[in-house]
């Protein structure tokens, strides 16, 4: 491996890892942040939809831009934005500038996503190199999602919330000092254009889509306000399908959906994300707000899952290379996300935190089975001259899932029990949406078991080679 690799791939990896870190830690730390800025539910629901809308909106035009303007400047920038945004979120003084920070940190964010695959593979030319760097990348994101929580919740009751983001600022520090000094610049020569009113009418539709669904219980769901905005999401997101559609240089490609493999890892990437990952917030209130453990506490009840889930994930990552059908690895994944679910919903207001236990284990394989396969699906279903469009896209399903998922099963939740609402009513509400999230789950087992059959996944290269 030469300087270049070595120094590539380290800081790949590292700002990788306080991205991921990133998203997992913070939800430990939610009910010291809503104590401390004296806030509800509505606003911490902000505190991650902000981040993931923004991610999910801009990763595909922050890979446009890479390609034309440089790969190395965009993600040196996306540093510099999400290192930047990290102390001004450390400082907040109120909800509303934690939240409007993180929409900007999710902007640095979706900058370093939508290259680092791209450095990567520029680095390493050679297709077994790749696969190696790959893989150490592959565990980096595991093993970070693993320990987010109980780091997480060991800075939150060790230091406080304000660590969870401070802590971000020199590894991003070194990392822009390698970046700058050590990795390689790339380009494309025929890089795509920016498509302008595909990104105003995705952004502007998701925004008010998920607006409108953390507001619904607080207006009325009938009440004007709500209702135009959800028409305003619905006439937006028609448009920027259109305008994909009839664009020459989409930023979406809808050709690429000719193939039923690349469909179907887009719409189970939704499902998973809407449901299991959306419910993590709900879930860590659940665990301080009712059942009284600290951030700590809460983030080592995550543990035994996420390990679990990690070394699932490299047996699955085997078993593909080994020719089992990934369709099956996806849809057996989500279903078992589904079972764990429907167990989820057996806890009470007075349960033990072992109950929670049985449930996040059976989704924690449920993931490890799928995470791997779902990659593997959506950038093998494209030709390789497409693979870093594929995993944006991939990406922006994962992200927008997430902050739709907060926003719709956040509505079955009462928005009190930060400021001495009724527990019942809290975990109520929680099996109401965990069974809502059991339900998305199993239906997109089904969509994944009916798109991503082996027939599709070996001719998946024709329709995606006469589209481009």
């Amino acid at each position: 491996m030469t300087t270049v690799q070595r120094w590539t791939l380290a800081v790949v990896c590292a700002a990788t890892a306080i991205l991921m870190l990133d998203i997992a830690v913070v939800n430990t730390a939610l009910s010291n942040i809503a104590s401390d800025l004296d806030t509800g539910l509505h606003g911490l629901q902000w505190v991650v939809d902000a981040y993931t809308l923004a991610l999910a909106t801009i990763v595909l035009t922050a890979g446009s831009l890479a390609d034309r303007y440089g790969r190395r400047r965009v993600f040196g920038i996306g540093l510099v934005v999400f290192t930047s945004m990290s102390a001004v979120c450390a400082a907040a003084t109120s909800i509303a500038m934690l939240d409007a920070a993180r929409a900007v940190q999710g902007l640095g964010a979706a900058a370093m996503f939508a290259t680092s695959l791209a450095l990567l593979a520029d680095a390493f030319p050679d297709a077994r190199a790749r696969a190696g760097a790959l893989a150490a990348y592959g565990a980096t994101i595991g093993g970070s999602f693993a320990i987010g929580p109980a780091v997480g919740g060991a800075l939150t009751s060790g230091l406080g919330w304000r660590w969870v983001f401070l802590v971000n600022i020199p590894i991003g520090v070194l990392c822009l000092y390698a970046t700058i000094a050590r990795v390689r610049e790339s380009r494309e020569s025929h890089a795509r254009p920016v498509d302008k009113a595909g990104l105003v009418t995705l952004t502007g539709g998701l925004f008010l889509l998920v607006l409108g669904l953390l507001r619904g219980n607080e207006l009325g769901w009938g009440s004007a306000t709500i209702v135009a905005e959800l028409a305003g999401a619905a006439v937006l997101l028609t448009a920027f399908v259109a305008i994909q559609a009839r664009g020459r240089m989409p930023m979406l490609p809808l050709s690429l959906f000719r193939s039923g493999a690349f469909t179907g890892a887009q719409a189970t990437a939704f499902a998973i994300s809407a449901s299991y990952f959306a419910i993590f917030l709900y879930a860590t209130i659940y665990l301080q707000q009712v059942l009284g453990l600290s951030a700590v506490e809460a983030g080592l009840v995550y543990l035994p899952s996420t390990l679990i889930m990690l070394v699932v994930s490299g047996a699955t990552a085997q078993l593909t290379e080994k020719g089992v059908h990934p369709g099956m690895l996806i849809s057996g994944g989500l279903l078992l996300v589904a079972i764990g679910m429907a167990l989820l919903t057996m806890l009470d207001a007075d349960s033990s935190w072992t109950a929670v236990l049985p449930g996040t284990i059976v989704a924690m394989i449920g993931t490890g089975l799928f995470n791997p396969a779902v990659t593997a699906v959506a950038l093998g279903s494209v030709p390789p001259e497409q693979s870093g469009l594929a995993a944006g896209v991939n990406d922006t399903f994962r992200q927008a899932g997430i902050a739709v998922g907060v926003a719709a099963l956040g509505a079955m939740i009462p928005q009190d029990v930060l400021s001495g609402g009724s527990v019942t009513a809290y975990v109520d509400g929680l099996r109401t949406a965990m069974l809502a999230g059991a339900a998305l789950a199993a239906a997109g087992a089904i969509a994944g078991a009916l798109l991503i059959r082996r027939d599709a996944v070996a001719a998946a290269h024709e329709p995606a080679a006469e589209a481009a």
